[in-house]
């Protein structure tokens, strides 16, 4: 009988990863379909942030953008506006991309973006977007 005990003070202990993981899986919503989704939650995601790692997340989506435009900049870009959104993971890195705006300069910011890190967001996945337009 005294092995009951025991056992029962192990299962009790593995439960707890497992009901925290079913606790989790609850809430999770799925991955984005499309832009559209992708961008609302971006939205939402950034307007939940504190001043201190929005700024923070923006001076990291600043630095890789500005790698990105360096790239893919040509003198008669198409300069049409354009949106593109990152799923980062645990680390910041953009794991997924969604892109509004058919542009060379749009293909080309987004394949920049896809796969750099940024900085590690406070949860994970994060989304946040990208939002460029031109002036001449």
């Amino acid at each position: 009988m005294t092995a009951a005990p025991a056992l029962a003070r192990r299962l009790a202990h593995a439960a707890g990863p497992v009901l925290a993981l079913a606790a989790a899986l609850a809430f999770a919503q799925p991955a984005p379909a499309d832009y559209a989704q992708a961008r609302q939650r971006a939205d939402a995601d950034e307007a939940s942030l504190d001043p201190a790692t929005a700024a923070t997340l923006r001076d990291a989506q600043s630095r890789v953008l500005d790698a990105a435009i360096a790239a893919c900049a040509t003198p008669a870009a198409d300069t049409s506006p354009f949106v593109v959104v990152a799923e980062l993971d645990a680390g910041g890195t953009a794991a997924r991309t969604w892109r509004e705006g058919a542009t060379p300069l749009a293909i080309c910011v987004q394949k920049q973006i896809a796969g750099k890190p940024l900085a590690a967001p406070p949860r994970a996945p994060f989304f946040v977007s990208f939002e460029l337009s031109f002036t001449p």
